[in-house]
Parts: structure tokens; sequence; C-alpha cells
């Protein structure tokens, strides 16, 4: 089997963990084809991530290098994240126990798919984001104005710092610092949060992928999007957004972890 190995490469320990599974990959049978930026860390060629004809992909570090990984995937490949992060919520396996699940995929492992979201002006795409989409103002401690329109119907009209629009994957991360609830990923929908709202009736919405949902920036600042952190769109003063299910899903490798198991191990106990 062919495995793509990206790490982290602002954290030796994680640039150490990667070539110690890459050399463990390889004695054990597998091909090992590395990241361009981990390979140029560890000295050797390194093949794009976006171009991988990779079985699957072995990621090293926290949830920026996963989220990371899978912005630069044009197809999406079956991940396993190894944890070398803060929190690391999509990374499923600590350092230590990393070989022995690893070496186990080589007689077939399930898929666990995660709902991305696409964003699109005018038609125009403007990219899928596994965990949330951000709109905040470029002018520090300045409002804007939302309209939320669903199927065609104004549902909500509110001005906040921002407005955050998450995946249920995306539900443990910003948004639920946020104040939005911590929602099971098998879920298909949107969760809309806004960034301290200036009215207390502007709350928290789950809305299902199935709905034609739209948001409308009206306001006299300018705003930006960003994507997962890794991409920022300048949208200036107005404009308008569909949001819908990404056709391509971000595949992940069932390590046999529930989910609610994860938010009491990862969260609750930090």
């Amino acid at each position: 089997m062919k495995c793509l190995l990206v790490s982290r490469i602002d954290l030796p320990e994680a640039l150490d963990c990667a070539r110690r599974m890459k050399t463990a990959m390889e004695h054990a049978g597998y091909t090992v084809l590395l990241e361009t930026d981990t390979a140029d860390r560890l000295g050797e060629s390194g093949h794009p991530c976006g171009r991988t004809d990779a079985d699957f992909a072995v990621v090293v570090g926290g949830d920026g290098t996963i989220l990371h990984t899978v912005q630069q995937l044009q197809r999406q490949i079956p991940i396993i994240g190894i944890n070398q992060g803060e929190v690391g919520f999509l990374a499923d396996l600590e350092p230590d126990q990393a070989w022995d699940f690893v070496k186990s995929l080589s007689s077939g492992f399930a898929v666990e798919e995660r709902m991305r979201l696409s964003l699109l002006r005018d038609n125009m795409p403007l990219g899928d984001a596994l965990n949330e989409a951000l709109i905040v103002t470029t002018r520090p401690a300045k409002m804007l104005r939302f309209s939320i329109i669903i199927d065609g119907v104004v549902s909500e009209r509110f001005r906040s710092d921002g407005l955050l629009v998450s995946t249920p994957t995306g539900s443990t991360a910003y948004a639920m610092s946020a104040g939005g609830p911590i929602v099971d990923p098998r879920v298909q929908g949107f969760l809309l949060v806004p960034l301290a709202p200036y009215l207390l009736s502007s709350r928290p919405h789950l809305i299902s992928s199935n709905r034609r949902l739209e948001i409308r920036l009206e306001s006299s600042k300018p705003a930006k999007l960003v994507i997962d952190g890794q991409k920022t769109v300048e949208l200036g003063s107005s404009a308008s957004l569909v949001v819908q299910k990404s056709e391509q899903p971000a595949l992940f490798i069932d390590a046999h972890r529930n989910f609610f198991e994860k938010v009491d191990d990862k969260l609750r106990k930090l």
C-alpha cells in the first residue's frame, strides 16, 4: 500500500515522529511518499500533496496540520492523524500508540466521511471548509450587519463582530469557543454562530444541509472570509454567499474512537 506522510514542520518532535514512522512503514513493506514541505525538513525528495496517488495519508501534527492537508488534497483520500498539537481533536492517535495501529492498515480499514461545506459567491466557488468559515471585519472593534436567508426566506437579521459557519466536525473548534453547541459529526447540517451579537436574541442555528442557505453581508465596513484558518478571501462591505454541502467529504480512517469519548478526553478534561 502507498502512504502519503505529512508532518507539522515547525515542531522537532513531530518531525522526529514522522522520520521514525517512515522508517518503520518502509520496513513493513509500505511505499511512503513524503509531502513536499515535510520532505524538505527531513532532507529527502518530496511529492506534491495535491496530486498524490497514495491510498491513505498519515498526518503527524495537530488539527491545523490536518486541516491544511485536507485543503491541499485535490482528491480526498483517507487520513489518520497522530497528535503532535495542543488538543488534536481530529487526530485519533497518540504517538505511543500510532505504530501498532498504522501497521494494521495493510489488512484493510474502515473509513468515516466528514461533511464539508462549500462557499460560493456569484456562482463562483470560494473554497471548501472541514471545520468552519469565518466572516469578520478587517477593521477591529467594528460590527458587521448580516441577513440569513433560508430557502429564500429571511430568517434573521443581526449585527455582530462576525459570523461562524461551521460543520458538525467544526462544532468542537472555534464554534464551541464562541458559545455554539457540540454537534454529532454524523449530523448533516450547517451551524451558524454569531460572534458577540448586539442582540441577545441572536442565537446559534443548526440548519439542514438540504436547505438553501444564503448569507448576505450588508455593512459599511469591509470584511473578509477565512476558510479553516487556511485561506482568506476579501469580501468588501457587501457580499452574498451561498453555503452548500461539498461534493467531496473529508475521509478519516476509523480508529475505533467514539466521538463522545473524545469529547470527554480532549475537551472536558482540558
